[in-house]
């Protein structure tokens, strides 16, 4: 598959499968799923991309924190793909 990715990790490397690349408040966030069984089914992780070192050679993410930007990204995420995935809302 064309779309895995992998990142290193604390426990070393995980694979992702990228699901998109969404713009938020002049920041680039990356939607990944697990490819392997590592969380729970369908729970995405979205990660920023760290834009500090242009120069870099490979692209360098962080993780998010901010409840908000997690909601707002994940917002654009399923706008963008309501026709190709159910989406089901967990209770808070």
């Amino acid at each position: 598959m064309d779309n895995i990715i992998t990142l290193d990790g604390e426990s070393g490397e995980i694979r992702f499968v990228f699901m998109d690349l969404i713009e938020y408040a002049d920041r680039e966030y990356i939607v990944l799923l697990p490819a392997d069984d590592t969380a729970e089914a369908g729970e995405v992780v979205i990660l920023m991309l760290d834009a500090s070192d242009e120069d870099a050679r490979e692209e360098s993410y962080i993780g998010v924190d901010d409840e908000d930007t997690l909601r707002a990204v994940f917002g654009i995420f399923k706008a963008r793909h309501e026709e190709t995935f159910h989406f089901v809302e967990e209770d808070a």
